[in-house]
């Protein structure tokens, strides 16, 4: 046997290793205070699997220090992969998500605020139901389990119930949390879906589509949630609300 043969032989002996990798869209607007504790946390998650992270920064044309701040963390952290993203124009979070979703290249995608309500910590709660093969989508739920709960206002517990309510009773699933910001979804889902929303409206309409998949397996699972104040950078308001349940109607009823 010649020497080249044993070589190649011995190659073949170490097969590559394929490493699942999860998107984290994080859109900010004006979140110079929180964003670098928010990307701290996301860069220190070990997500169960060996599954790596890929970090989509999507800056919503903030007027603050958002820019320099998430930009002096990446190059502090080279060894991370990072993508970051500047809107020419403040167009809503919505239009911030799509352009993270477009950016996306890993095998699972979520939505991370860059405030400090959600906690990166249970990503892998998230992704045990897609690891295990039992989901396709998986909405974290702050209103189910026995995971720590800001107490805040009742108006948006009730506001948040009802929107939940109203979407199930159009899209006949029995989500408990159709508001959440945690949605993780498998990336062939999320990028297939034709989404319009460029503000908060995001939440009814991705479920509205994705309610509309046959076969698709969609499972919640608790999670922690620590609510900001309006004094504290919170930004939905009301007027949303309304646009919400415009978005309930439009997006189950219509095509």
């Amino acid at each position: 046997m010649s020497l080249d043969l044993v070589k190649f032989e011995i190659k073949l002996a170490k097969p590559t290793l394929l490493m699942s990798k999860l998107t984290v869209i994080i859109p900010a607007f004006n979140e110079s205070k929180t964003i670098l504790n928010i990307l701290q946390r996301v860069l220190d998650v070990d997500l169960a699997d060996n599954i790596q992270k890929e970090i989509v920064i999507v800056d919503d044309f903030s007027t603050d220090t958002t820019q320099q701040v998430v930009q002096q963390f990446i190059d502090a952290n080279l060894n991370q992969e990072f993508q970051y993203f500047k809107m020419d124009k403040n167009r809503g979070k919505g239009a911030a998500i799509h352009k993270g979703i477009d950016l996306a290249s890993g095998d699972y995608v979520i939505v991370q605020d860059a405030d400090l309500e959600y906690d990166p910590d249970e990503y892998n709660i998230l992704l045990k139901p897609i690891l295990n093969g039992s989901s396709d989508v998986v909405y974290g739920s702050r209103f189910i389990g026995g995971k720590p709960h800001r107490v805040m206002f009742f108006g948006h517990t009730l506001g948040n119930k009802f929107l939940t309510l109203l979407s199930n009773i159009f899209t006949n699933l029995n989500l408990t949390d159709m508001e959440t910001c945690y949605k993780l979804f498998k990336r062939d889902v999320i990028k297939n879906l034709d989404l319009k929303e460029q503000r908060f409206g995001f939440e009814p309409e991705v479920t509205a589509k994705i309610a509309k998949i046959k076969g698709l397996k969609i499972m919640e699972v608790g999670i922690s949630y620590y609510g900001r104040t309006y004094q504290e950078g919170k930004k939905i308001g009301w007027k949303d609300a309304f646009r919400a349940i415009y978005c309930i109607i439009k997006y189950n009823l219509f095509k």
